[in-house]
């Protein structure tokens, strides 16, 4: 599981989880144009179903789509044949969407075994987790909590994690908003996890 990539320029990857979602993608997507940077979107296939103009708008943007399974299990409670069906469905989904195959895998809760990790190697792909997990956005704990707990954990090569689907996100809205200001101010680059990754190759 990658939570951070070692590299030397002022680079952080930040991620969202569980969209697409109608109110708060958008949102995201708005902050992150006027910054003038990129993020990377672990979505869900059931929620690319409902939304699938949003996650062509996400593509189109330049923004990145990472595979989330299909419906958000945890993992390590199904058989390996399960777990390879929620993984390629909803890369499926991805594809009929944007014309792109997912590179990046996130795991529901980052709840896996060593099944998950034989199957998600096998497909390809980086399995990704993050640094801010203390931030609990998925909670709404507050502003001002998300923002300390992300703070503490910036630094070059960072992949830091927020939720733009299911439930109230405004509070992570109003965090990711700071921040992502903050991080443009200091000179941080704000990159899709691919690239973030590909950095790390150059060096």
């Amino acid at each position: 599981m990658i939570t951070e990539v070692s590299i030397t320029q002022k680079a952080v990857a930040i991620t969202f989880d569980d969209g697409p979602n109608p109110i708060y993608t958008p949102e995201v997507l708005d902050i992150f144009e006027k910054a003038g940077g990129k993020a990377t979107f672990f979505m869900i296939g059931e929620q690319m179903k409902d939304q699938p103009g949003i996650v062509k708008l996400v593509a189109e943007q330049g923004h990145e789509i990472g595979n989330h399974t299909y419906s958000h299990p945890k993992l390590s409670a199904l058989t390996p044949a399960e777990c390879l069906a929620e993984i390629e469905s909803n890369e499926q989904i991805i594809r009929e969407l944007t014309g792109q195959s997912p590179v990046v895998f996130r795991p529901p809760y980052l709840d896996y075994n060593h099944d998950t990790i034989s199957i998600v190697e096998s497909k390809g792909y980086s399995m990704i987790g993050a640094l801010n997990l203390e931030a609990q956005d998925w909670e709404q704990p507050g502003v001002e909590h998300i923002l300390s707990a992300s703070r503490k954990c910036v630094k070059n090569g960072s992949i830091l994690i927020f939720h733009d689907g299911y439930g109230d996100r405004s509070q992570t809205i109003q965090a990711v908003k700071k921040l992502v200001f903050e991080l443009k101010s200091e000179g941080y680059q704000l990159l899709t996890v691919s690239e973030l990754l590909n950095l790390k190759e150059k060096k």
